[in-house]
């Protein structure tokens, strides 16, 4: 086998194998291609994060385009909150220009700890099912819809609330996005919940 092809076969197959955990978890691979390629495979930090950038275009994109398809997206939210988390995004990657590649691996550390212990809250939250207070700006921005539950066979309407905590949220994970080169997912779900 040609050695330049093995590298290559070896990046492909990590990226392969996060993409499968990733959709398995619910989390983006950039969570595991970024320590893989960097930590274990000797590649820098900073030309890792910008190819973990184009692929959680790639795989967003596509995920999306299936929600949507499903009627599972409210586009209005959707795009009030990406408004939050361009403006975040484009302030991450500007000020990650400036962090050494050391704080870049403390940061990525902190948000897979944090990570987990989302995941862990979001359960308990999902299990509370507090009722939102409602928001005159959402009502203003039409921001309510519904969507049908396959468990329960039933349309579940809502109205999205408590905006300005949820924009707050939206650029912060955009921030984190651009810094650290990953899907804001993790971020952006506990945020919503």
């Amino acid at each position: 086998m040609d050695f330049h092809l093995l590298p290559f076969l070896k990046v492909f197959g990590v990226a392969l194998g996060a993409g499968f955990v990733g959709a398995i978890l619910g989390l983006g691979g950039g969570i595991i291609v970024i320590p893989v390629l960097s930590s274990l495979m000797g590649y820098g930090i900073r030309p890792v994060i910008g190819a973990s950038l184009i692929s959680v275009i790639a795989t967003s994109s596509g995920a999306a385009a299936a929600y949507v398809r499903d009627r599972l997206t409210n586009l209005r939210v959707a795009m009030f909150l990406e408004l939050a988390t361009v403006t975040g995004a484009i302030l991450g990657a500007w000020l990650s220009r400036y962090l050494p590649a050391r704080a870049l691996f403390i940061l990525f550390g902190l948000l897979l700890l944090y990570s987990a212990y989302g995941m862990v809250r979001r359960r308990r939250l999902a299990e509370d099912g507090a009722p939102v207070p409602p928001s005159e700006w959402a009502r203003r921005l039409r921001l309510e819809g519904d969507y049908h539950d396959e468990a329960t066979d039933r349309t579940i309407r809502y109205r999205a609330g408590r905006l300005l905590p949820g924009f707050l949220v939206m650029s912060w994970a955009g921030a984190v996005s651009g810094v650290l080169g990953i899907g804001s997912g993790i971020l952006k779900v506990i945020g919503m919940d």
